[in-house]
């Protein structure tokens, strides 16, 4: 163990790492029962994405763990596995129908490219050339796609397309016939009232500070579900059983062929942009709460080495059937607990790969516990718009864009795109206006963005 994770060399024991993988664990083991939610209406099946989310976490943390010595859990990860099953699979992304396999490929193919760009710096040239009030735009506006999601799928909120008789009068002052409307739900609904009530749990336990706020949560909330009759043991339980079958799990499902015929270039150019910041940002900021980048020479060859790895783990993911598998930002809590090396994330791993045998637990959560939970994860991601400078301009209108443009166009690329060019657009005139004072850095490659995303609304046309 000494050898392996250089435990006193970094101040910790092996009792100390074991209890923070637990924690890390623990609050990250909803994706178990969100990500199944989350991609069954792509097409794919319960059992296959159970299976493909256990195996990924487990085997990619473990990963981790053994080849980069960082406390670090990896996972299918939220935001991307709502924009596979909402944008890609659902036909959004281009004019023609996509089969899940396609959508895998194009998961697979942003991992090589993704790979590609670890090992030739150009990752790094990336996260250093878009501003930071862009990258954290990022973050809340995928916050807010996924918390519509909860609130689609739980009845909240409905959206209906309505004709101008069908709108109390003096709602709307300009409603034309047949305008999508969006109303609230129905809360003499069972399934309705039982979010709620997770969602008042899971802020409870949130505001408490709880260790796996989440997870105890969606388990409480799916107690509450039983006990009001809201769970059909005999239908949910039809077929699932404690030892997992391998034969259930979409390996190496991939239609090349397929891909190139729809054209998901900017689909998979999307997995790899938000991979790309979403991943980087958990890595480097686990890493500086762990006290790993006191050494910055040894620090960043140790992030470097953990890039590589999430690289291989989004192709990896998508080998065993799963959406864009990445760091967790939960595994700061397993750090807060002390865990300081590789034996923490080998520790979450092995609980991943326990979770194998308790499909018929999962499956008994129910919709309206994992929508809560969906709800919530987007309220956490809002906490990163604090950190974007709303004051000035030139960083708070591509910001804006970025933020509303994904939850109301229900595409994260629409967001990115606009949030960049606008940038580019503001930064030059602003610097043209102040007289030769260059305030705001464009990089270069910001500059082949702006022109790449230009030419594809243009010539390929908007999703």
């Amino acid at each position: 163990m000494e050898r392996l994770f250089r435990l006193k060399e970094l101040g910790t024991n092996i009792r100390t790492e074991i209890m923070a993988g637990l924690t890390t664990f623990m609050t990250m083991a909803y994706i178990l029962a969100v990500n199944p939610l989350v991609l069954s209406p792509s097409g794919l099946s319960w059992d296959s994405i159970f299976l493909a989310t256990a195996l990924a976490g487990g085997i990619f943390t473990i990963c981790m763990g053994l080849f980069v010595n960082f406390p670090v859990a990896l996972a299918p990860g939220m935001g991307l596995n709502a924009y596979f099953a909402s944008t890609v699979i659902a036909s959004k992304a281009t004019d023609k129908p996509i089969d899940p396999s396609i959508g895998l490929t194009a998961v697979f193919v942003s991992g090589i490219i993704f790979l590609i760009l670890t090992v030739t710096q150009i990752r790094q040239m990336l996260i250093t050339a878009v501003p930071d009030s862009l990258k954290n735009a990022i973050t809340v506006g995928i916050g807010l796609f996924i918390a519509i999601i909860g609130l689609k799928g739980s009845g909240i909120m409905t959206i209906a397309v309505s004709s101008f008789s069908d709108i109390p009068a003096n709602t709307y002052t300009n409603v034309t016939s047949n305008e999508t409307v969006i109303h609230i739900g129905d809360f003499t609904d069972g399934t309705v009232a039982m979010t709620v009530i997770g969602l008042i749990l899971i802020g409870v336990l949130l505001v408490l500070r709880v260790p796996g706020a989440i997870l105890w949560g969606i388990l409480g909330t799916t107690v509450i579900a039983m006990l009001a009759g809201q769970v059909d043991f005999h239908d949910t339980l039809s077929g699932k059983t404690w030892v997992p079958n391998f034969s259930d799990l979409n390996f190496w499902n991939f239609d090349f062929k397929g891909m190139f015929e729809v054209g998901l270039v900017t689909v998979i150019l999307t997995f790899t942009f938000v991979e790309l910041f979403d991943s980087f940002g958990t890595l480097v900021g686990t890493a500086n709460r762990a006290g790993l980048m006191k050494d910055k020479e040894k620090g960043r060859k140790n992030v470097g080495k953990a890039m590589f790895v999430d690289a291989v783990a989004v192709s990896g993911g998508a080998v065993l059937g799963t959406s864009t598998v990445t760091a967790f930002v939960e595994s700061s809590a397993g750090v807060a607990q002390g865990g300081r090396s590789g034996l923490t994330a080998v520790t979450t791993g092995v609980c991943f790969l326990l979770s194998l045998f308790l499909a018929p637990v999962v499956a008994l959560i129910p919709a309206s516990a994992t929508n809560a939970a969906l709800i919530m994860v987007g309220v956490i991601m809002m906490q990163a718009v604090k950190e974007i400078e709303w004051s000035d301009l030139v960083y708070a209108i591509p910001a804006f864009l970025t933020i509303s443009l994904m939850p109301l166009t229900y595409n994260i690329a629409n967001g990115i795109s606009f949030g960049i060019v606008t940038y580019v657009v503001l930064a030059v005139i602003s610097n043209v206006a102040g007289k030769g004072e260059t305030k705001y850095k464009v990089h270069w490659l910001m500059w082949i963005l702006a022109v790449l995303i230009i030419c594809r609304y243009i010539f390929i046309g908007a999703e």
